[in-house]
């Protein structure tokens, strides 16, 4: 199996924190079991080399997440689901990516925000 994409692990990641507060690094390791992602998968790094693919995946899955306000941040490293979160899944949804995200006005707006970021030219001086 490939290494499955952050909008893929959405799902997942927020099923992770369902039960209270989690250590993103535990998040990493039991959603690799349950991909059954092979030692390569699991080894696979960025071309920086300082972070593997699998985990930046998954960091990205908790950070819109978290934009979306259906989890958020505890501490360093960890964190837990929010009673909107708890909602999401109560609805038993087949897979939460980013047009699903975009129900909740806290995601729409950090995207926009993104999308007028990238539109802004680089600063220089």
């Amino acid at each position: 199996m490939s290494i499955p994409d952050y909008q893929s692990l959405m799902l997942p990641v927020l099923a992770a924190s369902s039960k209270g507060e989690v250590r993103i690094g535990d998040v990493v390791e039991k959603l690799a079991d349950e991909f059954k992602l092979t030692p390569e998968d699991r080894s696979e790094l960025l071309p920086s080399g300082r972070q593997t693919v699998f985990s930046n995946r998954v960091h990205w899955a908790k950070t819109y997440l978290v934009k979306a306000r259906l989890i958020e941040i505890t501490r360093r490293g960890y964190f837990r689901i929010t009673d909107r979160g708890q909602d999401v899944l109560k609805s038993n949804p087949v897979r939460i990516d980013n047009s699903f995200l975009t129900q909740f006005a806290e995601f729409r707006e950090f995207k926009d925000r993104s999308v007028e970021q990238s539109d802004c030219p680089a600063r220089i001086g």
